[in-house]
This record gives structure tokens, C-alpha cells and sequence, in this order.
């Protein structure tokens, strides 16, 4: 059986993807991987098939009509009456319900958020289309996955769907990498990802005005880096903030591992942040790193059942909480890490997916 999965991105970073296809491949399904050159083009290997289609467009609004139009063709060309379509989020959506319908096979979408809630299309006209073409597919869909239990009720109660089948977005599954020996001269406190609005970055950076004797890590890249740079030497703070850049996931693993604290402090200002159980909590955990984390409903659950840091109300607590932590130190929270990191891994979502494509195969074929 053969699964064709699309993705809006160059394919080289997007980890749960990966992870879908390795563990689809591994079960004996012939996969086959499309995405495109927005962000470049770097050299990747994979164990299956995957190709990069091209665009011309040089702004987003215009680069997801394109990349639509093209990936109907490229799936057109692909398909056969033993395939099943993957569709990875809204931004492939259209392309794959056409193709699915005019082909008569099935489709399974994974919604990785709720993206006509995120925060940078709130209030632009954008967010209008994008909600129409939402309510005007996801009723119909049989086959639905997404990231987190919170995503999935949202879904069911907006389009009274079916509730999604919830697949997280872990890590695989490591022994304890930690050397407690070791200790940092200056703490290091830890921010991975995109470097976006909305992030709680440009609350953290003058909150390091309050924290002795701790370094600031900022691993990743994005569109507010500049600006983020920019406030970083207003305040003076060259030495105390460090920009590391985007890194290869090994690399970051091993950065990673060095924190004394991870953090996910995402402002409430759209739904899909709010509801989100963002990777970056379940990579600091899976190294054996206590967080500090935004009091939003999945991440909050997280502290509550495991105990693996602390939760923030608002920005203003972030200099008492980190420091709680700090205070703390890694060896304090080793046992409850080390129960969350064998919960919080791929290894549990892996039977949620064969399960569902099962159930595909067993309807259509």
C-alpha cells in the first residue's frame, strides 16, 4: 500500500513528519514524500522516496495557491488505486481533497495545529479564507489526526466531527543523558524553536536583567531575530543572551542537554498557541530538563501529573519561577523526568498510527 504525504516545508527539519513516515515505512506501507523549496533546499537522506517541488512565489500569500496547484498534479501523477493520501496540515489540504475525490482513494489529514487560529493571521483577511476552506473540508473527512488533546475537542466541537485521533508530537524514547557532575559555571537557560511573535522572547530578554548569574539560549531563527537582537544590545545584555542560530536536530539535542532549565512561555493570543503541546516541552523533558512553561491546558497538565517544573499565569512571574528552578537544580527533578520521558516519547503515539492507516486500508481496500 502505497501512502503519499505532503507537507508545506523543505521537508529537512519538520521532525514529526519524519517520524510519521519512518514509522509508517517500518510497518510496511511504500511511502512517498513531497514537500517544497520554501527555506531553501539542504541536503537531506531518507529511507524512502521524497522530492521537493519548486515555486516561483517569493511571498506566502502567494506561495500556497501555487504550491496547491502543483501538488495536485504531483499527486495526480503519483497516485494509483492502492494509495492513501496524507495531507499535513491546511496549508496541503485543498490539493489532497481534490485529488482524493476525483480518484475515488482515501485521505487521512494531520492537523499539527489549528492553523486558521495562529497568531499571525489573526484578524487579516487571510484568516477568512482560510476559515472557509476549512469549514468547507474537515466536516467531510473520515480520517483525521492531530497534536494534542485540546486540538482534537476543538475540532470535534467547531465542525461536530468525530473527535480526531490524537497523535503527539514526542521524541524517541533516550536513556537519562544527564551527568549530574557536570555543572554549568552559569546556569543556562533554554528557548528552542521559531523565533516568532507571541513566543514570550521579548518578555524573557529584559527578565535576564534579573536573573544572576544564568546565560539565556535562544536556538532557533525567524522573523523577530533582528528585533530580538536589536533589544538584546539596547539593554546591554550582549553576554547574558545568546542567539545560536538554527541547528541540525542532533546538534540542538546535544545543546539541549546542557540546559538547567527549558523553556515554553507562548503568550494566549490565538487558539492554536493556547491549545497547543508545543515539541519543544516534550525534547527538554526527553533530556532530562526541568521547564518553566505558559499555564495553558496541555502544558499545565504536564506539570501537574509530572512535576517537572514549573507554570507560569503571566510574564511577570518568569524571573520567581525560573529561579525556583534554578534554585532547584536538575538532580532535583531526575526521578519525575525520568517517569515523564518514558510517557511523553514516540514510542506511545507509533500504535495510534499504525491503528488508524489499518483501519484506512480496511475500509477502502
Amino acid at each position: 500500500m502505497k501512502v503519499l504525504v505532503s507537507v508545506f516545508n523543505n521537508l529537512y527539519t519538520d521532525q514529526r513528519v519524519e517520524k510519521v513516515c519512518r514509522t509508517l515505512s517500518e510497518n510496511g506501507y511504500e511511502i512517498e514524500l513531497i514537500g517544497n523549496d520554501w527555506g531553501g533546499l539542504p541536503e537531506m537522506q531518507r529511507p524512502y522516496p521524497f522530492s521537493r517541488i519548486l515555486l516561483k512565489s517569493k511571498s506566502l500569500k502567494l506561495a500556497y495557491p501555487e504550491f496547491n496547484w502543483k501538488l495536485y498534479f504531483e499527486l495526480l501523477k503519483r497516485a494509483d488505486k492502492n494509495t492513501v493520501l496524507l495531507s499535513n496540515d491546511l496549508d496541503t489540504l485543498l490539493a489532497n481533497r481534490l485529488v482524493s475525490r476525483k480518484l475515488r482513494i482515501p485521505l487521512v489529514f494531520d492537523s499539527h495545529e489549528i492553523f486558521t487560529e495562529m497568531p499571525a493571521i489573526n484578524g487579516r483577511f487571510t484568516q477568512k479564507i482560510w476559515r472557509l476552506l476549512q469549514k468547507a473540508i474537515v466536516p467531510k473527512l473520515e480520517f483525521v489526526m492531530t497534536a494534542s488533546e485540546s486540538y482534537a475537542d476543538w475540532f470535534a466541537k467547531t465542525y461536530g466531527i468525530e473527535r480526531p485521533i490524537v497523535v503527539q508530537n514526542f521524541p524517541l524514547r533516550i536513556e537519562n543523558p544527564q551527568n549530574y557532575s557536570e555543572i554549568n559555571s552559569n546556569k543556562v537557560i533554554l528557548y528552542q524553536g521559531v523565533i516568532n511573535p507571541s513566543r514570550g522572547l521579548d518578555k524573557m530578554i529584559p527578565a535576564m536583567q534579573h536573573i544572576e548569574n544564568a546565560e539565556f539560549w535562544i536556538c532557533g531563527d525567524g522573523p523577530k531575530k533582528e528585533e530580538y537582537v536589536a533589544l538584546t544590545k539596547t539593554l546591554g545584555l550582549e553576554e547574558k543572551v545568546k542567539f545560536l542560530g538554527k541547528l541540525l536536530p542532533e546538534k540542538l539535542r546535544e545543546i539541549t542537554k546542557k540546559a538547567d532549565v527549558g523553556l515554553s512561555i507562548e503568550e494566549n493570543n490565538g487558539l492554536s498557541y493556547y491549545y497547543s503541546m508545543p515539541n519543544k516541552v516534550s525534547d527538554y523533558i526527553q533530556q532530562r530538563v526541568p521547564v518553566v512553561v505558559s499555564d495553558f491546558p496541555e502544558m499545565g497538565k504536564v506539570i501537574e501529573r509530572f512535576e517537572v517544573g514549573e507554570k507560569i499565569g503571566n510574564h511577570s512571574e518568569l524571573v520567581e519561577k525560573i529561579g525556583i528552578v534554578l534554585r532547584n537544580g536538575k538532580k532535583f527533578y531526575e526521578d519525575h523526568l525520568n517517569k515523564a520521558a518514558s510517557e511523553l516519547c514516540w514510542e506511545k503515539e507509533e500504535p495510534k498510527i499504525t491503528a488508524l492507516f489499518k483501519k484506512v486500508v480496511q475500509k477502502n481496500f
